[in-house]
């Protein structure tokens, strides 16, 4: 060790120091209910003349299994995470449910290279994680199975445990809606992660679009067949974003506009590229509601605020429930489904007979 340099204050250090037990100064860290007030204080105020910080967090999870953190594995750049209104309330819910078990959150991006997210969930301090789209989307999960870490899915499956809504049942509310005004040209926002924004195809998952096929994430093709099981015989055009933003929305809105017998509606998988639609039909001097209707889904507070119509979900619950069950594995219920519900507004009216 190098002149000047101070050895650093262990437990050990201050256990010696006072002349008590290594299992003492632990225990006046983690279980204080074992010694008195007195000889916990004068642990305490011993550690701070002497500069000593406490047990390493690492230290301490290493020791008990634990480390009272639940990661939010985000699809996608977690900076966009903040962006996102749904997100962020999302994220609200699943942090009060966190703090109720005394943990934190932990926000990971699911990179998309397989090998780098494998390292990733492999090195993560985590005690369970939830999972922000599909499971099946993220093949880097089956590294925490491994580990025995516990897996909270936000889409409905077959197996595991998760908290969702039923999203065909949301796509056939938006369905039965637009056939009730009579739209048979309608154009749907759909975020995907194999194409370009602004490229095309026919209202089919098996679509391929210049020789590629777009993956959707599970919750869009659910969406996207239960919009047209109650959309029978209408022309249904899917525009795929790169990115679920309202920058998305609003250029591939004006994509879908300024077509030559362009839609008398639009339907954005969420109403984040909802109130980006909303911006393209603006610009252009158009009236939503009167001369093209716009749905979204979510009912974030911006669609609330512009009056665009939406199907309903309750986000925040779905976080708080979605911690609950990361956090406490003796919970019975594992599969949740959440109601959903089409909440009409101004944005929304006739097919214009033109």
């Amino acid at each position: 060790m190098g002149a000047g340099t101070a050895a650093p204050v262990t437990m050990k250090t201050l256990a010696e120091d006072l002349g008590v037990s290594v299992t003492t100064v632990s225990n006046a860290y983690s279980k204080p209910d074992r010694l008195s007030e007195e000889l916990r204080e004068q642990i305490l105020a011993r550690a701070q003349e002497i500069g000593y910080c406490g047990p390493s967090a690492a230290g301490r999870a290493l020791r008990s299994g634990r480390t009272d953190v639940c990661g939010f594995l985000f699809g996608g750049e977690v900076s966009r995470a903040f962006s996102d209104p749904y997100s962020v309330i999302f994220l609200s819910g699943l942090s009060e449910a966190l703090e109720e078990h005394g943990a934190s959150v932990l926000l990971l991006r699911a990179s998309g290279a397989q090998e780098a997210e494998n390292q990733l969930l492999q090195r993560a301090a985590i005690d369970a994680i939830v999972v922000g789209s599909t499971l099946g989307a993220h093949p880097g999960l089956d590294v925490l199975r491994r580990r025995g870490i516990r897996i909270v899915g936000t889409h409905a499956g077959e197996d595991g445990d998760w908290v969702a809504i039923n999203d065909a049942k949301a796509g056939r509310l938006v369905g039965k809606h637009l056939t009730r005004l009579g739209h048979q040209r309608v154009v749907v926002l759909a975020p995907s992660r194999s194409v370009q924004q602004g490229e095309e195809a026919e209202a089919d998952v098996d679509a391929v679009i210049d020789g590629r096929v777009p993956v959707y994430s599970g919750f869009v093709t659910e969406r996207l067949r239960g919009l047209r099981e109650k959309l029978p015989g209408a022309r249904i055009t899917v525009v795929c974003t790169d990115h679920n933003t309202r920058e998305a929305g609003r250029s591939a809105g004006a994509h879908a506009l300024d077509v030559q017998g362009g839609p008398s509606a639009i339907v954005a998988l969420s109403d984040v590229l909802a109130v980006g639609v909303w911006d393209a039909v603006t610009e252009r001097g158009l009236t939503p509601g009167r001369d093209l209707s716009i749905v979204g889904f979510d009912d974030i507070p911006d669609a609330g605020f512009l009056g665009i119509t939406t199907v309903h979900q309750p986000i925040a619950e779905k976080g708080r429930l979605a911690g609950r069950l990361a956090m406490d594995p003796d919970r019975s219920e594992r599969q949740i489904t959440l109601p959903v519900e089409l909440v009409v507004r101004t944005s929304t009216g006739p097919a214009p007979r033109n």
